[in-house]
């Protein structure tokens, strides 16, 4: 196997991806001879030869894919919108029976479930809490341990990248569909990942086994990947999509179009009643860093306003790096309500099956964003957290998660090395967090930390970072 690579300084780098699905395709394969499997996916499973895992598995594996199973918006990625359940079906080419995770139910059936020994999922996630993918498969993970089946996860990038996070933890009180455990909005995790994740977290003693990817590093995002972009959902038609997601996904809880019925969902947003000129002055400066607002003109074809003329935004990313989607969109939701407060409504109940307001709204006139809580504390990239050379994850398949920390409230931290060592061959950096929480309550578990052990020193935590 053979990969392409480009020399950027002093450092090689993978210029093209395999994916779980194709190293699936390349050999590995042929450790589920004999095994009767179900496939979890949709039609962005594909490889680099844009083969469908469907087809790569019954071609390989004649007469051993007895079920497929489709996320939200179903296993074609047919149906737009949040709460448009797909019913079962049948696969007409190999007259095995397609079952919906989006249906009457989110959770398998046990009889789905009696057709199979093993659960191959393979799911492109965009790098943000709220797209249900990953709760998909924690469905099928804790399914999967009560009936005493394994679960395989086929390995794929984050489009947004591994190092940065953002947004603040999900509070236990607010778990969903559109958030199963404590996870910050732009939680930088692929599917693997959470996968372990989730079965540690909620001790779920899934038979787990994850086929990872060969040549991703966390600091890519997709267009570092050379992997060709293929429509996870019906409104995320491209990379650019995901890269806004984490911050624009927040119209949806509101009755501000977020793009729908438009050919540039969440890149394009506004409503009727909006006054580009005026929100820009009410913006926050620091709200426009690494990406600029085109004042925008559109008429959504379906979904909010359909058919009436919306004044808006479109955003165009100029720095990857820097830009910020979820803060940026929490600068822009603060100035719509001061600005349009009158007009501005949040939409009502019910929102991916929760039927019932869960939380307080915050009053964003009278709050700068600079107090809002958690958003920078977390926008803290990897590479400056830790050692240089260690910031790439082993594989997740071959090591036993530890932990990573993220401090619960909005507070500055950072890494100090003790004795100004560096990490060199085998020998293990210690590193100590300033002013950190006196107890292990005020930690979350919220990241598979491969890299890292960690132990009390008395009333102080303390991390161990290993080169590997």
């Amino acid at each position: 196997m053979v990969l392409n690579t480009v020399k950027q300084g002093n450092d090689w780098h993978m210029k093209n991806v395999l994916t779980g699905l194709d190293r699936l395709t390349e050999g590995e394969w042929t450790r589920f001879k004999g095994e009767r499997l179900g496939l979890l996916s949709n039609q962005a499973s594909l490889n680099r030869m844009l083969e469908t895992a469907r087809d790569v598995l019954a071609k390989r594996l004649p007469g051993q894919l007895r079920a497929l199973f489709g996320p939200q918006h179903g296993y074609g990625g047919e149906d737009q919108d949040n709460m448009v359940e797909t019913p079962h079906t049948q696969d007409g080419v190999l007259d095995i029976p397609v079952f919906s995770l989006y249906a009457e139910s989110r959770d398998p059936d046990p009889r789905m479930f009696e057709l199979i020994d093993t659960l191959i999922v393979d799911l492109q996630d965009v790098g943000t809490r709220v797209y249900t993918f990953s709760s998909t498969m924690l469905c099928c993970m804790r399914a999967a341990a009560r009936f005493g089946k394994k679960v395989v996860i086929l390995d794929r990038p984050n489009p947004l990248g591994g190092e940065i996070l953002e947004g603040n933890r999900l509070s236990p009180e607010l778990f969903s569909f559109v958030g199963p455990t404590s996870l910050p909005m732009r939680h930088g995790l692929t599917m693997g990942e959470m996968a372990h994740l989730f079965n540690r977290v909620f001790a779920l003693g899934c038979d787990l086994e994850v086929i990872p990817m060969v040549g991703w590093h966390r600091h890519m995002t997709w267009r570092d990947t050379g992997l060709r972009w293929m429509m996870p959902s019906p409104n995320m038609p491209s990379p650019e999509t995901a890269y806004v997601y984490p911050g624009q996904v927040l119209w949806e809880g509101t009755h501000v179009s977020e793009g729908r019925g438009t050919c540039r969902p969440f890149e394009i947003f506004g409503a009727p009643y909006f006054e580009p000129a005026a929100i820009r002055k009410r913006l926050d400066p620091e709200a426009l860093n690494g990406c600029r607002l085109q004042d925008y003109l559109f008429r959504p074809t379906f979904h909010k306003w359909s058919g009436k003329l919306c004044r808006g935004f479109m955003i165009h990313i100029l720095d990857l790096e820097a830009y910020r989607p979820y803060y940026t969109a929490l600068a822009l939701l603060q100035a719509v309500i001061s600005l349009h407060g009158k007009h501005f409504e949040w939409k009502e109940p019910p929102y991916e099956y929760e039927y019932k307001k869960k939380t307080h709204r915050h009053d964003f006139r009278e709050c700068p964003p600079s107090t809002w809580s958690g958003i920078r504390a977390r926008d803290v990239s990897l590479k400056e957290r830790l050692v240089a050379g260690s910031r790439d994850l082993p594989r997740v398949d071959q090591a036993e998660p530890a932990v990573f920390v993220i401090i619960q409230k909005a507070c500055s931290f950072h890494l100090s090395y003790n004795h100004g060592q560096r990490v060199n061959g085998d020998r293990k950096q210690r590193v100590s967090l300033s002013d950190p929480p006196r107890s292990i309550g005020q930690w979350h578990l919220c990241r598979i930390a491969i890299l890292y052990r960690f132990e009390w020193q008395g009333s102080s935590p303390r991390l161990h970072i290993c080169r590997w």
